[in-house]
């Protein structure tokens, strides 16, 4: 077989697997291709957590059609028992000639088993000769799961000359119509959301999930006292959508309380030396809730945070053209930042869009050997 042909069918593996972002987690997205010849003859994707794995929606598709077919897979074939039956007995069921995957599975139960039994039934198992489009696709689920820390993206609006509000602190809207309805659908993709109280105090968000049909993400505060008013609109929505506010032990006592009594979780973690609440103990708890991506919608203080602590893996900006001005006017990211230029985060992967009347920059942020 050509690395043209193996490019070709493994990208439309990575294309099917990107629709299950999303639905997923804490599961990979992952997409399967069969191939007889030069046709496909049956394609599936891992469209639910929970629910049958792609390489088993391939072989419903194809019927008969996949005995001796090729194979094609962004990850490696699961070989236990989960939520549902491994997937190196359903290749053994379906007689396919060989199976080409893009990347080898890091999870303890998986990590080159799967090869090795499929190789151990007499089949031909093989890496495909580029899989790095599978590898950017399963960067989220590979940091859960080598790292145990979540994906997180930080995500803000600002204007052109880089504020999110204005010096008064009003900040409807920085961002078109257009730009918040993108917004809304990213919160449909990411299951988790992170604000600080700050910003919690001064926009009084919702954070919930307003497009049709859409999930209602778990709405996370770091709250280090629990200032968090029982009159704001998360806690008022609490018992509607889940809200976990995550607090420190100087927390008072009543606060805590208060919150548990309106319907919120309340998770209590180590702090700082500052009496902040520790972010990278807060990641660690959102791994254990399963979170594999959270966007992380600011304010200023805890994007810096998360910046300083190296734990942001992606940048979602939208630029408004306009100007607000005012030194007092707060920018994006706060915290300590770096002391030298050379010393800046860099960017890869990066693209750009045009959302209204926005432009919008998402990119990966490159990560140094010490992190």
């Amino acid at each position: 077989m050509t690395d043209s042909r193996d490019e070709l069918f493994m990208a439309r593996a990575v294309e099917l697997a990107r629709r299950g972002i999303g639905r997923v987690e804490p599961n990979p997205p992952v997409g399967a291709v069969l191939v007889r010849g030069e046709k496909i003859v049956g394609e599936g994707w891992h469209r639910a957590f929970g629910g049958p794995h792609a390489e088993v929606e391939a072989f419903r598709e194809a019927g008969e059609a996949a005995r001796g077919a090729s194979l094609y897979v962004t990850l490696e074939p699961c070989c236990h028992q989960g939520k549902t039956p491994p997937c190196t007995e359903a290749i053994r069921e379906a007689d396919v000639a060989e199976v080409v995957y893009a990347v080898r599975d890091p999870f303890p139960a998986v990590a080159g088993k799967g090869v090795e039994t499929l190789q151990a039934f007499g089949l031909e198992v093989r890496a495909a000769f580029d899989g790095s489009a599978a590898r950017e696709l399963l960067a989220p689920y590979f940091r859960w799961t080598v790292e145990g820390l979540p994906w997180i993206v930080a995500k803000w609006a600002m204007t052109l000359d880089g504020k999110i509000a204005s010096r008064s602190g009003d900040s409807r809207w920085v961002s078109s119509e257009a730009s918040r309805q993108r917004a809304q659908r990213a919160r449909d993709s990411n299951l988790t959301i992170l604000v600080g109280v700050g910003t919690a105090l001064a926009d009084d968000p919702l954070l919930t999930c307003r497009i049709e049909g859409g999930r209602q993400p778990l709405r996370v505060v770091a709250d280090s006292r629990c200032r968090l008013p029982i009159a704001s609109r998360l806690v008022r929505t609490a018992r509607e959508a889940p809200l976990l506010v995550a607090t420190t032990p100087g927390a008072p006592p009543a606060n805590v309380r208060t919150l548990e009594d309106e319907g919120v979780e309340v998770a209590i973690l180590p702090a700082t030396q500052d009496g902040k609440v520790d972010l990278v103990a807060l990641c660690r708890e959102l791994v254990r809730r399963r979170a594999v991506t959270v966007l992380a919608e600011g304010g200023g203080k805890l994007l810096g945070a998360l910046f300083d602590r190296s734990l942001v893996s992606e940048v979602e900006v939208y630029i408004a053209p306009r100007i607000v001005g005012g030194r007092e006017a707060p920018g994006p990211v706060a915290g300590l930042g770096v002391q030298r230029m050379a010393d800046a985060l860099d960017l890869d992967a990066v693209s750009t869009f045009r959302t209204g009347e926005d432009l919008m920059i998402t990119g990966r942020v490159q990560r140094r050997a010490a992190d």
